[in-house]
């Protein structure tokens, strides 16, 4: 492909011996300066498709041309994945980082802490249309006269996002002449509308006709349970070691995200949240710390797809919305987003706890690993295949789940997000200044009342003998899922699938 030795160097650090399918077509279209609509599976390598050739392109520039300047903005829809972007750009760039600096401003910090950062014009940008728009319209970044290369990754997510006004706007700060990319999972009328507005001529790439990989890769199962069976399969799996391995664990709602964290916990099962309540910085560090390892389990909530549906058919009833919002507390975070391109690494398991209501969000929470193991309620014509599991097997537990469901209350749960929200503020770097202004209000909000989300019983933690011995079959038999990797998928009321 004619790379630059010190990208090739890189490439090798990365343990890629090859390009993928995608990284093969886009790569050498993207060298000769065609406009790109390229569609390929989560997990596929899109970031390194686009990434590779915008380095190639900057360090052949800076070769005739010495000028510092930004040559290449990289729009992404949320945080989660501006600060994925960014390290892998940084790992691609590791032996030409005096040559290529690259910037992410996708979290809301007040505009002047990014402001420097933006004066020393680094060679790319990466951000969220919003806090895009927002250093053009503060003219902390020019991009008319010097910008050569535009991305939009996971392009079909932009507009549901509610980012299609900010996109638009931020167009008409761009010059006439520029190479875009768009990327995507999936093809819909969003995409085609960007296509419109962003690419000349281009060249379209379908590089799988389905969105999800074959059944010699994915395996996805179902099995019917009721509400409450849910929070006794998943106790079952985890405490027993059915499913073994770091685990992803995706919930409709913050207060769920929640619920099963303190569940969990009854059991001695630790396990850390994620959710659009936490500060960006936090939700990074969560997910760097379950990468090293830290953590096994992350329960994370997957809002949007969940919101997108509601959102529908409440066109008509604005004002409506404008009182549920006065009452709703915390402001969520908008850009908040896991189930697309955040890079979980070494994950064993995924466990839709909360089926996604859109078969997009489904394809883009599995379709990056290599096994799926799915648990689903009340599905009748479900394409995902009957998992053989009896259920008696693992009657004997029951009355130990119903006991930890007791002390996980609705003021449980308050309480621990109550919690999760003082810690926030004890380690906030924004509040650090004023608590060393206020010492006071330090203290007082160190010795506050102990919250106390849910009373652990510590007989819990611990499996009783005879109650290993009658289901150690389990652990021979089928439900011990042979693929290392298993995926688990729990809904409690909806029929994608067969949609």
């Amino acid at each position: 492909m004619g790379l630059d030795d010190r990208l090739l160097k890189a490439v090798a650090d990365l343990g890629w011996s090859k390009p993928t399918l995608i990284q093969e077509k886009v790569i050498p279209l993207a060298l000769d300066g065609k406009d790109l609509l390229a569609r390929a599976r989560t997990g596929s390598g899109k970031t390194a498709s686009y990434g590779i050739p915008v380095i190639q392109r900057i360090l052949a520039s800076k070769q005739n041309v010495r000028e510092q300047d930004v040559r290449a903005l990289i729009v992404v829809p949320t945080k989660e994945l501006g600060h994925q972007v960014q390290i892998m750009m940084r790992q691609l760039t590791a032996y030409c980082s005096r040559d290529i600096r690259v910037a992410d401003i996708s979290s809301k910090v007040d505009l002047s802490t990014q402001r420097p950062i933006l004066m020393e014009k680094p060679d790319v940008v990466v951000g969220t249309p919003s806090r895009v728009l927002a250093h053009l319209n503060a003219q902390n970044l020019v991009l008319r006269s010097s910008l050569e290369m535009l991305v939009v990754d996971e392009a079909d997510l932009i507009f549901s996002f509610g980012f299609e006004s900010d996109l638009k706007n931020l167009l008409c700060h761009l010059p006439n002449i520029y190479q875009s990319f768009l990327m995507s999972a999936t093809f819909n009328e969003d995409v085609q509308t960007l296509k419109e507005l962003l690419l000349h001529n281009p060249v379209i790439l379908k590089l799988q006709g389905s969105q999800l990989p074959d059944s010699s890769q994915l395996q996805q199962y179902s099995i019917k349970c009721e509400e409450e069976d849910k929070f006794l399969l998943v106790y079952t799996l985890l405490k027993l070691c059915l499913v073994k391995g770091k685990t992803l664990l995706f919930v409709g709602t913050v207060d769920r995200c929640y619920r099963l964290k303190l569940f969990l916990e009854q059991f001695g099962i630790p396990a850390c949240v994620l959710n659009s309540e936490l500060p960006v910085q936090s939700r990074c560090h969560i997910i760097a710390q379950f990468n090293q390892g830290f953590y096994d389990y992350i329960i994370a909530t997957d809002e949007q797809s969940l919101t997108e549906t509601a959102a529908e058919p409440q066109t008509t009833a604005g004002k409506e919305k404008k009182k549920t919002q006065k009452k709703g507390g915390k402001a969520k975070d908008k850009e908040y987003g896991v189930s697309r391109g955040v890079d979980f690494q070494n994950v064993a398991n995924v466990i839709n706890f909360d089926f996604p209501k859109t078969v997009e969000s489904y394809i883009h929470r599995v379709g990056r690993y290599l096994f799926l193991f799915c648990l689903c309620l009340d599905e009748t014509n479900s394409p995902l295949k009957p998992y053989e599991f009896k259920m008696e097997q693992i009657e004997g537990f029951r009355y130990r789940c119903r006991d930890a469901m007791r002390s996980v209350t609705k003021q449980a749960v308050k309480e621990a997000r109550l919690k999760e929200i003082k810690q926030e503020l004890l380690n906030s770097e924004k509040l650090k200044t004023y608590f060393e202004d206020n010492p006071r209000d330090l203290q007082l909000l160190r010795h506050d009342k102990d919250l106390h989300p849910a009373v652990v019983k510590p007989h819990l933690k611990n499996v009783p003998e005879y109650l290993s011995n009658h289901n150690g079959c389990c652990r021979e038999k089928k439900l011990s899922v042979s693929c290392q990797y298993a995926f688990t998928s729990i809904y409690a009321d909806c029929a994608i699938l067969g949609e």
